[in-house]
């Protein structure tokens, strides 16, 4: 019974696993040789693969696809009525690729050669042996040697039998193979080594089920298992040894996959290569976090391994810029982008996680393809996008992220930071190993101070920037990262930033709404414990009910902010609106002598808005002529008696009616 790691691939599936279209693999195919199966398929015949017989990284891919198509498909599902049940031996090539066919037989010259490139060098020169020795018995017959004659010279020269060596040549007569493949099939197909012992299906089965999954048993306790079930069942388990040898049978990809998981089997999957020539020093950033192993004392007395936030030149590979702290967090990161845009100007790139920390709304805010957080439309600018330089997010694969995409990466493996800052001398007993298992055996002896850790960690980078000989595609084995970096910036057409872009690093952002009094709440006072401060300015009362962005200093909470619109144009400068005590008389003073200037200035803003007076206004109106007088075209008659009349009018009912309620309604007189 086949069972997903036995089943053949077609050329479609393949297409589908690895993304490419069919033509392609059929060309990739031939030109690889990949040995293949033939069977009759609607319209024609199709070609089937054996997953051992392709490449390693197409391999990982069919056995994703299948995964995700037939997720519920495990070790011993069945192959489907449509998979071929020709045996491997009968193999097939059709018209014009070479096929041959002989009575019943029928071979395949790409799968002959395939099959003999992939057998060891003995098996290979006995092949040689016996092609040698049918060249010299034709030789000998076109010479006039008589064929019994010819063929008993071929064999002693080889020490082999003349029946042997004819009947070598008689096989391939039989089977029509042409003379050019005959090297190939003569290889014997059996190299040196007995028929393994007898293995039962079901028991290879139960075998594979147990021993391919995540938890990554063992083989002997796999076959101790192995060994009660087939005694209740009668299986036939063969030796240890035999075991080893159907394993390792099982190609690298599937057992990577099924033991490992996803993310170790693209680890088998070659990288992608790719070139920096084309950028110049600068263009290009690349950022990450690393945790040093180092305990570091802060200046509020708690003991800590620091965070590291560093980024680096992808053409060069040179450290540019770095901030610490105890944890990785916005303002780190976005400090550090500042220290390396004073110093060597505004990237056009920058490659980032997907981390809250990088890919927070004030760095990369207003690009339409964010992977983390809501994206809504009134969110402001960030940093990134107000400076014009384009990030990167780094892929997520198998749920892990994909580290190759970042070269910083690898300046935190061996001989990089971590050897030439957290092993330093000078930070010998604070060293804390990087793992539990990896302590040193003078762990938690010491703590360095912060300052003494920063300066250490400066003159790391120096060292680490300056070793030369770097085997890089820019250094070429003999430059270091400065001279790297040097040689490219010093032609390089680098932008640089202006006085107002200093304020978009140098400060903290919030959006708020202004409210009806033209002021502004920043959440960040809340964090002090001291109240959330507010912040106001005559500027912000034509932005009532409006957001915009303020942007202050974290720790200079009671100084002014500068606030901004959501597109990043300027506004103005907002002071703090100070809290005062409930019985603060003087701040009642102080308050009320602000707002009595602020009104008085209004007022004497609002007269001098007003030029002319609105009396002048008056005077400016021309006079308007009377309008001539309009007859009337039709007059309503008027029915009924007047009031006070005690004659009745000829009018109707209603009139009537009328006449006497007016009569009763009549003031009496006085007298």
């Amino acid at each position: 019974m086949l069972t997903i790691l036995d089943r053949p691939a077609d050329g479609a599936e393949i297409s589908k696993a690895s993304g490419v279209n069919r033509s392609s693999v059929s060309r990739r195919a031939t030109r690889e040789d990949w040995p293949y199966t033939e069977e009759t398929a609607r319209g024609g015949k199709r070609r089937l693969y054996a997953l051992a017989d392709l490449p390693v990284e197409l391999q990982a891919a069919v056995l994703i696809h299948r995964k995700k198509t037939s997720p519920e498909a495990g070790l011993n599902t069945p192959v489907s009525p449509d998979q071929p049940k020709t045996p491997a031996d009968q193999v097939s090539s059709p018209a014009g690729s070479g096929s041959r066919s002989v009575a019943s037989f029928t071979y395949s010259p790409e799968s002959l050669w395939s099959r003999f490139d992939r057998l060891p060098g003995k098996a290979k020169e006995s092949a040689e042996m016996k092609l040698r020795a049918i060249d010299i018995a034709q030789r000998l017959i076109d010479d006039g040697i008589t064929a019994r004659e010819a063929w008993q010279s071929a064999a002693d020269s080889v020490n082999k039998g003349r029946s042997t060596v004819q009947r070598w040549h008689s096989n391939l007569v039989k089977k029509g193979i042409r003379r050019s493949d005959w090297l190939a099939a003569l290889a014997p197909r059996h190299v040196g080594r007995q028929k393994d012992a007898e293995l039962t299906n079901e028991a290879w089965d139960c075998f594979r089920a147990d021993y391919l999954r995540p938890e990554r048993p063992g083989v002997a306790a796999c076959l101790e298992r192995l060994e009660l079930i087939a005694a209740e069942r009668g299986w036939q388990v063969p030796s240890r040894r035999t075991i080893d040898r159907r394993i390792a049978e099982i190609p690298l990809a599937q057992r990577v996959l099924l033991r490992e998981g996803e993310s170790a089997l693209l680890a088998l999957y070659p990288p992608m290569q790719r070139s920096v020539l084309d950028l110049h020093a600068g263009e290009w950033i690349n950022g990450d976090g690393y945790q040093h192993n180092v305990f570091v004392k802060w200046p509020d007395g708690t003991i800590a391994r620091p965070k590291t936030w560093f980024w680096q030149d992808v053409y060069s590979r040179r450290i540019l810029s770095w901030r610490t702290d105890q944890t990785e967090h916005t303002d780190v990161i976005r400090q550090s982008v500042g220290d390396l845009i004073e110093k060597y100007g505004v990237p056009r790139h920058a490659t980032i996680d997907n981390t809250r920390a990088a890919a927070n709304k004030w760095m990369t805010g207003g690009f339409p393809h964010r992977y983390r957080f809501k994206v809504k439309e009134d969110d402001p600018d960030g940093l990134f996008k107000t400076l014009d330089i384009q990030p990167h997010w780094t892929s997520v694969i198998a749920g892990k992220g994909h580290g190759q995409a970042k070269p910083v990466e690898r300046a935190f493996g061996v001989g990089g930071i971590g050897e030439v800052v957290d092993k330093h001398p000078a930070l010998a007993g604070a060293h804390t190993g990087k793992d539990t298992t990896d302590k040193p055996a003078n762990y938690g002896s010491k703590a360095i101070d912060l300052a003494d850790f920063m300066e250490v960690l400066a003159q790391g980078i120096r060292l680490f920037n300056a070793r030369e000989g770097r085997r890089t595609e820019v250094a070429a084995g003999r430059l270091s990262f400065d001279q790297a970096f040097a040689q490219s910036y010093q032609s390089a057409p680098i932008r640089k930033a202006t006085a107002e872009q200093r304020r978009l690093w140098m400060l903290t952002a919030e959006a708020r709404r202004v409210d009806r009094t033209g002021s502004i709440t920043l959440d960040a006072g809340g964090a002090t414990g001291l109240g959330r401060n507010r912040y106001s300015s005559d500027a912000l009362a034509a932005y009532m009910g409006k957001k915009v962005v303020a942007r202050f200093d974290p720790q200079q909470l009671y100084e002014a902010v500068h606030v901004y619109t959501l597109d990043n144009r300027y506004i103005g400068r907002a002071d703090c609106v100070m809290t005062a005590g409930f019985g603060d008389t003087e701040a009642g003073r102080k308050f009320n002598r602000a707002r009595t200037q602020w009104m008085k200035a209004n007022k004497a803003a609002a007269k001098a808005e007003r030029v002319m007076t609105v009396e002048e206004v008056g005077r400016l109106l021309p006079d308007q002529p009377e309008p001539d007088a309009v007859e009337a075209g039709v007059i309503r008659p008027m029915f009924g008696k007047a009031v006070g009349s005690d004659i009745e009018a000829d009018g109707d009912e209603h009139d009537q009616m009328f006449s006497r309620a007016v009569r009763q309604l009549r003031v009496p007189d006085d007298s």
